[in-house]
């Protein structure tokens, strides 16, 4: 299995450029022909492509050094030296290619099956046929190839998901998960199962509606300072249209953590408490107090609308969708 890496330094190089040749004709009644030196090959490009199956940066962690192939020496006769290989390097959807030197982004995939050119390969030296001229019949020099483009990047990976599930841990965002997409993480009953960020996509109306849904692992207080777990996947809900905030409905102070969660949403980036959201509260199957949602709505300021469900006993999961579809989708 994939160790999820979402960010990534590696050194690009394009190719050099292969030299231009030297060389004169040499024909049975030709003895002094003249120059025939042909161009260098070209150096091959460095492409950055987006592939859909990827899901993390990984296999980026063993190999810093990625460089593109060379052109060939120009030969007599005016033949051209071949061009040097391209290089493509596949990345999932989402990522942001950073240019180290100058800390700017110079790119994002947010759609699969698009390339980008990184670093571009050194033109080939001119042979010496190509210096011919009337004053000067016999040129003994070529040209030497360009040097490839060097490049020194990070990869950014942020998730590209409608919707961004946020809770605290162990409120049952990776179980949810589980029942409405096609995603199976592992799930265990004790904090921080999640270690990485989930992602699964919805099926409705007989698939012929989808939406995807990642599941950002258990934020807690000082996430956006570097505490537990947060910082590291907090980049991934940056891109998200809605957020859906999960809470442990036995909670003592489900109003306390949901200021909490925006608290360190905002701190990370003060756009985020302002998107679209939904409350889901789990485990309702454990309470049995018939005030309880009234009470909760109560303290919780604005108007959010509020979801209780049962993820593990798979009630009103479907009315979850509806209000899904409504909420974000408007269907």
């Amino acid at each position: 299995m994939s160790k999820f890496i979402d960010e990534v330094k590696i050194v690009v190089k394009a190719g050099h450029g292969g030299p231009g040749s030297v060389s004169f004709r040499h024909e049975k009644y030709a003895e002094f022909g003249g120059p025939d030196g042909g161009d260098g090959g070209k150096g091959g490009d460095v492409h950055i492509l987006s592939d859909g199956a990827l899901q993390t940066l990984d296999k980026y962690i063993p190999l810093k050094h990625y460089k593109a192939g060379a052109g060939s020496h120009g030969e007599g006769r005016n033949k051209f030296g071949k061009n040097g290989a391209d290089l493509i390097l596949k990345v999932p959807v989402g990522t942001e290619i950073i240019d180290l030197e100058s800390g700017e982004m110079i790119y994002e995939f947010l759609e699969e099956g698009v390339s980008f050119t990184i670093a571009r390969g050194g033109r080939g030296g001119k042979g010496n046929s190509f210096f011919k001229s009337s004053t000067h019949q016999a040129p003994r020099f070529a040209q030497d190839g360009e040097e490839g483009e060097e490049k020194e990047i990070q990869l950014n990976l942020k998730l590209l998901a409608d919707l961004g599930i946020v809770g605290l841990p162990n409120s049952g965002k990776s179980t949810l998960l589980s029942k409405i997409t096609d995603a199976h993480p592992k799930i265990a009953g004790y904090a921080f199962t999640t270690l990485v960020p989930n992602l699964g996509v919805v099926r409705r109306r007989n698939d012929t509606f989808h939406y995807t849904i990642a599941d950002i692992p258990g934020i807690i207080e000082g996430a956006s300072r570097g505490h537990g777990l947060g910082l590291s996947f907090l980049r991934h809900i940056e891109r998200v249209r809605g957020i859906l905030y999960m809470f442990d409905a036995t909670s003592i102070d489900v109003a306390g953590e949901l200021k909490l969660l925006k608290k360190e949403l905002r701190s990370y980036n003060k756009s985020l408490p302002s998107k679209k959201s939904l409350i889901i509260l789990n485990k309702m199957d454990l309470i049995d107090d018939e005030n309880y949602l009234e009470d909760l709505k109560a303290s919780i300021p604005g108007k959010i609308p509020i979801v209780t469900i049962s993820a593990m006993e798979e009630k009103n999961i479907e009315l979850l969708l509806q209000k899904i579809d409504r909420t974000f989708f408007k269907i």
